[in-house]
């Protein structure tokens, strides 16, 4: 790997997000994952490159860190908050279609719930990991999801829930997700779910963590 990825990796793992960024101490003054990434497209680096071999690298281990309690909430914040600065510089390539993305990912928090703390984890991590990302936000409508399903109809869908009380709406949006698009794949997230409450309605998958989800994607793309 060139010296300016090994930079962006560790800018990512770390997060050190820019310049002016004083997290994390050993790093202040120090460019962050938002120069470094600018600059690396200025030296003519491929966006793939700097995706795959920078970004996406530095995401995975933050998020074994994170499922190894390495790391806490905090940190795995900061972490994606750089690699979303790095990715800032690369969304143009690919909107244009020069740079290449896995596949599409919807995600909301069910109706009725408007925790989004695990659901922006997920979906930061989801996007590190080399997908684009359709974030529907909090309380969002069964509705709400078919017609981004309608816009996006290969993309798989992510449910986050923290409340047991909205978990029947989890469920209610699972169950119509499932009548309209049979082979949809639905993942489901949150405190109170669990990998039998998954089962029972009709989702594909359940991870307790980001890196679970980020992992279970990419498997479907092999």
């Amino acid at each position: 790997m060139s010296e300016i990825l090994q930079q962006l990796s560790h800018c990512v793992e770390f997060g050190k997000i820019d310049k002016i960024s004083p997290y994390p101490p050993d790093m202040k003054g120090q460019d962050g994952a938002d120069e470094i990434a600018k600059r690396a497209l200025d030296e003519g680096l491929n966006p793939n490159d700097i995706l795959e071999k920078a970004l996406i690298p530095a995401m995975a281990i933050v998020g074994d860190k994170f499922s190894r309690k390495v790391i806490y909430v905090p940190q795995m914040l900061m972490a994606a908050k750089a690699m979303s600065n790095a990715m800032k510089h690369l969304k143009p390539f690919f909107q244009s279609g020069e740079a290449i993305r896995k596949g599409k990912f919807i995600i909301g928090t069910v109706s009725g719930d408007l925790h989004d703390i695990g659901k922006n984890l997920v979906a930061m991590m989801i996007e590190g990991g080399g997908w684009e990302v359709i974030d529907l936000g909090v309380d969002v409508s069964t509705e709400k999801f078919i017609k981004a399903i309608n816009e996006n109809p290969e993309a798989k869908i992510g449910l986050s829930a923290l409340l047991t009380t909205t978990m029947e709406n989890m469920k209610k949006t699972v169950g119509t997700i499932r009548e309209k698009y049979l082979d949809s794949r639905i993942l489901v997230g949150g405190a109170p779910v669990t990998i039998d409450y998954c089962q029972k309605i009709g989702a594909d998958f359940y991870s307790p963590d980001p890196q679970g989800a980020v992992n279970y994607l990419n498997q479907l793309k092999l």
